[in-house]
């Protein structure tokens, strides 16, 4: 039976995470059809669409009546996109480097929404206002990145695309993905964390949270073999930005997102940790291989202490 639900587990993940690619792959070239720039698709599509498995997988867990997911989905999916998925891209390219324009725009976001989830999240659970609050900050983030980004924007020039049958097909295809996968990653999440003897939210907090990192990981890994360290540190902003305000918002519109034991009491910490060693990182605009063979240790004491081996 266990091997049953371990295999559901991972075959569900895997028709998530491909449905979300299929689905990005799609919205993208949608966006471009309609005359977009690739400046606001970068933002509001691909930005997006890389933590559609968390928002896919959340919205189901409020819905199977297991909302204790949404929190460990989200805090672990930060950790894992800081120290596991920052930390092997810093290792694969020896060295990552940035602009002084990216870490000014981001770095002030991505700690006050941390900021924001930490204070909402402090009582234990994230509650109807809490959730416009955050949902509120992700409108304004978006103005705020658009409005900063309008000069980069003017310098592109618009080219349509084509949108075709195959790409509508493409992108149903990806929904579906997305639907199916999430119904069936939260079921095999319940009766696995059953068996295992752990909370749903504490399993959720491991491996459904590394597994729905899998678009960011293969995008910044992707980035950082070619060179392109801005790419790789971007993609785990917007993401981490992304997970906070709206993978936590909108479920939470839904029912009271309760924070467990271990995520509050473990995961919390490393978060605080994992975003004050970006945040310092950042602020130096280039991370070293050490730095990132550092993180992933940090990351490997943490599924440690999650599952009760250090």
């Amino acid at each position: 039976m266990t091997i049953f639900w371990i295999g559901l587990f991972i075959l569900s993940l895997m028709v998530l995470v491909r449905g979300a690619d299929w689905f990005l792959i799609a919205s993208e070239k949608f966006g471009l059809s309609k005359g977009l720039s690739k400046f606001v698709v970068g933002i509001l599509i691909v930005g997006i669409g890389t933590s559609l498995p968390e928002l896919a997988s959340s919205l189901v867990a409020v819905f199977a009546d297991a909302p204790e997911i949404v929190a460990g989905n989200v805090v672990g999916s930060n950790i894992a996109n800081i120290l596991f998925i920052l930390g092997l891209s810093a290792v694969i390219a020896g060295k990552l480097t940035t602009s002084k324009y990216l870490i000014d725009l981001d770095i002030p976001l991505l700690v006050s929404t941390t900021a924001l989830f930490l204070v909402s999240a402090w009582d234990g659970v994230i509650t109807f206002p809490e959730a416009i609050l955050l949902l509120g900050s992700f409108v304004f983030y978006v103005m705020y990145t658009l409005k900063e980004g309008q000069g980069k924007e003017k310098d592109e020039s618009v080219v349509k695309t084509k949108f075709t049958k195959q790409d509508t097909i493409l992108m149903i295809a990806g929904l579906l993905g997305l639907i199916f996968g999430s119904k069936y990653l939260v079921e095999s999440v319940i009766k696995l964390s059953e068996l295992f003897g752990v909370s749903a939210g504490a399993f959720s907090l491991a491996a459904v949270a590394i597994g729905t990192s899998l678009p960011e990981l293969t995008v910044s890994v992707k980035a950082a073999l070619q060179g392109k360290s801005e790419v790789a540190i971007g993609n785990i902003f917007g993401s981490n930005i992304f997970n906070i305000l709206v993978v936590t918002g909108i479920p939470a519109l839904f029912a009271r997102l309760p924070i467990d034991v271990t995520t509050f009491s473990i995961g919390l910490p490393f978060l605080i940790i994992a975003t004050i060693l970006f945040t310092i990182s950042g602020i130096s605009q280039r991370m070293y291989i050490w730095e990132g063979a550092m993180y992933l240790m940090i990351y490997v004491f943490f599924i440690g202490k999650i599952f009760n081996l250090f």
